[in-house]
């Protein structure tokens, strides 16, 4: 059933970032300085920006990246498949300023074989920094990939003091 998704670009620091939200609650975070067309990848659904309707969520992703909030107190509205919402739901455990590896997670859903499968569900996140996918490395620790790009993660990490 089609979704209408509230959205605005909201400039915090010295970047912009397109949150969307449903009436239910936050449904999209995108990477630093991206556009609408990031939003249009995942939501195929009538989009209106509006400002006001996701302005709260914007405060909280202001107060992330501020160092001012460690963890996020707003519903989420999203969906994806039961795999997936596994493996974010996992995501979501990993503490501020800690990170852990594909591995790890694949071996924490019950799917110690499906470390590509993470890789690829943790890639469909539509909720950057508050499902906090870029806590998670690779085996070997390093940075792997990122849907914001892989200087977007390797601030992350640093803002959270894990790099």
């Amino acid at each position: 059933m089609p979704k209408v998704i509230y959205y605005h670009e909201f400039p915090i620091n010295q970047h912009t970032y397109i949150i969307g939200a449903t009436a239910e609650g936050l449904a999209f975070v995108g990477s630093e300085d991206g556009d609408v067309s990031e939003l249009q990848k995942f939501y195929q659904d009538e989009l209106i920006d509006d400002k006001q309707a996701v302005n709260d969520y914007a405060i909280q992703i202001a107060e992330y990246l501020n160092k001012q909030r460690q963890a996020f107190t707003l519903p989420i509205d999203i969906s994806g498949t039961a795999f997936q919402e596994k493996v974010w739901r996992q995501v979501v455990e990993i503490p501020y300023g800690k990170t852990t590896n594909y591995t790890k997670i694949a071996a924490a859903i019950g799917r110690p074989k499906a470390v590509r499968a993470v890789g690829t569900a943790i890639g469909k996140n539509p909720i950057l920094m508050v499902i906090p996918c870029h806590r998670v490395l690779t085996k070997d620790n390093d940075l792997g990939g990122y849907r914001g790009g892989l200087d977007m993660k390797r601030s992350l990490l640093k803002l959270e003091g894990s790099l």
